[in-house]
């Protein structure tokens, strides 16, 4: 909150961060228990693989058409009302797909799940930019995937366990598993308290606020006229690193989803039990959670575009390796180094996004971000069945990795611009030097340097992703 002079801010505690993990866990939990238990009551109905695609992808795409209106939304108004609307979605979609008669309401129910889910993180997203500094956004951002990982460790299992309670009574068990899952996903409300700061709306709190003030001043001190009309979603992918941090965001989820629905076809190819094979998901999911917990650490070490760059590297090699005949011991190898690789996408490619969208248009950038999640969730899985049908069980891992390869192509053409060097300096707290609640003495610093605002005066001065 700003002081009495109006020069000096003091940054809230975590508190607020560690009960958005908790309903994110809860939230993404639930969603990761009734997936799977959704293709398992659509097959007790009757359905084919094809309709169990279908059900499967209306979960994806059916939020596409939401994500920036409810990005516009939030950019202009406060992000905490969307995570409840988001768990009474989720909820919703759970206990009514349990319920569902035909496979169209299993259909138009996942796609209520989908929207509360995508309302939900995007608002849970927008909080985390509002009140984090730019020295603490990759920490945070890190911090508040864990819940999703969490969620994607725990769901699974306890969905597994649910629908094979009573043998092969699909029907029933399934539905139990879905009810469940909408129990869980109402668990969230016990983490939805004070997680918004005061006065946090259409600019967020009031250290981002003045940010923007001084922004508005710095431009009009170059002679530019600041206008009230929202940036174009066109005009939000031209600004550098937004585009670039879509695409790596895509390609990591993607990776993950793939990795997830074909792993046990790969197990069944080779051999591998069922058990095994769950044992092993669990194994990437634990990776992936190590990795966010020490992220601020090799950021210091290495910056965030090397540290992006050099693990969609790292992951392309390992997802190709998967492809490999290799024994078990081999591919949890692969597996546990895959899942730490795959953590650092995420939550950077979010600082990425936040940091490079113009003014007052965080929360859209944060919106595309995930359409283009959503389409990759969608996408990705039906080439992969496309490319398994024709070339083996094998053969979408080697797309994955070739899709890995682009990321880390994409993700490296920052050290070529010098963009490194300004993550280091942020990761390191520079920032906190410069009073953020004055514009800076150069605005037109050249946009692969670091800035010095916490988080308003990213128009300004951005670092390089």
């Amino acid at each position: 909150m700003t002081g009495s002079t109006g020069t000096t801010r003091t940054l809230p505690g975590r508190g607020w961060l560690l009960r958005l993990v908790i309903a994110f866990a809860f939230a993404q939990g639930a969603v990761s228990m009734a997936r799977p238990a959704v293709s398992y009551r659509a097959l007790a109905l009757g359905a084919d693989a094809r309709a169990v695609g279908i059900i499967a992808g209306v979960y994806a795409l059916l939020p596409l058409f939401a994500a920036v209106p409810l990005g516009r939304r939030t950019d202009h108004g406060r992000a905490a009302p969307l995570l409840p609307v988001g768990v009474v979605l989720i909820a919703e979609g759970c206990a009514l797909s349990g319920q569902a008669g035909s496979l169209s309401a299993m259909a138009l129910w996942s796609g209520v799940m989908g929207l509360g889910h995508l309302a939900f993180v995007i608002g849970a997203q927008s909080i985390v930019a509002r009140r984090s500094a730019a020295a603490d956004q990759d920490r945070n951002f890190g911090h508040f995937t864990i819940g999703a990982s969490l969620g994607q460790l725990v769901g699974p299992i306890a969905a597994g366990l649910l629908v094979s309670a009573r043998g092969d009574q699909l029907a029933p068990t399934s539905a139990t598993a879905l009810l469940v899952s909408a129990a869980v996903a109402m668990c969230s409300f016990a983490g939805l308290w004070r997680v918004e700061s005061a006065g946090g709306s259409a600019g967020g709190g009031p250290g981002e606020r003045a940010g923007a003030r001084g922004a508005r001043a710095a431009a009009r001190g170059a002679g530019e006229r600041p206008t009230g009309r929202p940036v174009s979603v066109w005009g939000i992918m031209r600004s550098r690193g937004v585009a670039s941090g879509i695409f790596i965001s895509l390609a990591v989820l993607s990776t993950t989803d793939v990795l997830t629905a074909y792993l046990p076809v790969l197990g069944e190819h080779r051999g591998i039990a069922p058990a095994t094979v769950g044992l092993l998901l669990s194994l990437r999911a634990a990776a992936t959670i190590a990795c966010r917990l020490v992220m601020t650490p090799m950021i210091r070490l290495v910056g965030r575009t090397a540290l992006m760059a050099g693990s969609c590297l790292l992951a392309a090699v390992l997802c190709a390796s998967v492809a490999l005949p290799l024994p078990v011991w081999g591919l949890a190898t692969a597996l546990a180094l895959l899942g730490f690789a795959l953590g650092v996408g995420q939550p950077l490619s979010m600082t990425t996004v936040v940091q490079a969208a113009p003014d007052g248009a965080r929360s859209t950038a944060l919106a595309l971000r995930l359409t283009g999640n959503r389409f990759g969730q969608a996408a990705a899985p039906a080439a992969a069945g496309a490319l398994a049908g024709l070339a083996g069980t094998a053969a979408p891992f080697v797309l994955l990795g070739l899709l890995l390869l682009g990321s880390a192509a994409v993700a490296g053409r920052g050290l070529r611009h010098g963009g490194d060097g300004a993550s280091r300096t942020a990761a390191r707290g520079a920032p906190r030097d410069a009073p953020p609640d004055h514009p800076p003495d150069h605005p037109s610093t050249p946009d692969h340097a670091p800035g010095p605002e916490p988080r308003g005066g990213e128009a300004t001065t951005r670092p390089h992703p």
